[in-house]
């Protein structure tokens, strides 16, 4: 059965949506060991989010064949590819605690991958030029030993300028939109694109911080993977 025709448990604050699609929980005896996240990541942005948050963690980047079906469903998606990056690395390291996450952006249901061209970078800002999208990421948290397998999916909604060409190219000169999703970054050049965000900023730069650190302290791990101040 496809995850967009499950139940998920919806969970609403002001700031963020979370959806529930599985969860195991694990002992304080399973957990003990854990003193730091391993990052099934390659992303320099989610390393510099994890070390904002404060807390000790390893880069491991996982070796993996992402989904990236135009025509999916983008919650199925980033679930789907969350999970996998951090199974890949779990079965490795599987006495540690893995943190797979995956990042899209959906104009209603299609899914915004990066684009391979100028060109379609183009075609992409100009879709978006003075609409509201959706940046999905989904975030599982793995550990074979420790006996945690979650898997929830963290949305934003984002509403851009009507933008015309000339605004896209002054943009792309001060962001390469070649290797982001929907071919925009929020960190970089937000005020020349963006005019509302609905949501978690960190959310739009691929990783929902204020989730993990929830779930971390859920799971009795915060206090013992935060660095010392």
């Amino acid at each position: 059965m496809s995850l967009c025709l499950r139940l998920f448990w919806r969970l609403e604050s002001r700031n963020t949506a979370l959806h529930l699609e599985q969860s195991t929980t694990a002992t304080s005896a399973d957990t003990r060991a854990f003193d730091r996240l391993v990052l099934a990541s390659a992303s320099p942005r989610r390393s510099f989010l994890l070390e904002q948050l404060g807390l000790r963690f390893d880069v491991c980047p996982a070796q993996v064949e992402e989904h990236e079906e135009p025509d999916s469903c983008p919650r199925e998606t980033v679930l789907h590819n969350a999970q996998i990056k951090a199974e890949y690395v779990a079965a490795q390291r599987p006495e540690t605690l893995v943190l797979g996450c995956d990042t899209i952006v959906a104009l209603e249901e299609e899914v915004l991958h990066k684009p391979s061209t100028i060109e379609a970078a183009y075609e992409m800002l100009t879709k978006l030029s003075g609409r509201t999208h959706t940046v999905y990421t989904g975030i599982c948290l793995r550990s074979v030993e420790g006996g945690i397998n979650e898997a929830h999916y963290v949305t934003s909604e984002v509403t851009f300028h009507t933008l015309s060409r000339e605004a896209i190219d002054q943009y792309f000169r001060v962001v390469n939109p070649l290797d982001k999703a929907g071919a925009y970054g929020i960190q970089e050049g937000r005020e020349m694109i963006v005019s509302k965000l609905d949501g978690s900023l960190n959310n739009v730069m691929g990783l929902p911080t204020e989730y993990l650190r929830a779930r971390l302290r859920g799971l009795g791990l915060w206090d013992r993977m935060e660095v010392a101040s």
